[in-house]
């Protein structure tokens, strides 16, 4: 009896099925997530970050960020 026949067998394919169907599902979610218009002020906020000369700590909310 070889290896293959034994692993072929057993039937571990499943996982391979489930592992695709978790990174496919994480990865829409994660897209949708990015190209959300709720998300627009964030990444807007976000692209002037590196150019901001304030020193004011910006404060995190449930809806975005505000200076505090």
């Amino acid at each position: 009896m070889k290896l293959v026949d034994v692993m072929s067998a057993s039937g571990l394919s499943i996982y391979a099925i489930v592992a695709l169907l978790l990174f496919t599902i994480s990865f829409v979610a994660i897209v949708i997530r990015t190209f959300a218009p709720s998300q627009a002020p964030q990444h807007e906020y976000d692209a002037r970050l590196p150019l901001s000369d304030d020193d004011q700590a910006p404060v995190q909310t449930g809806r975005g960020v505000t200076r505090g």
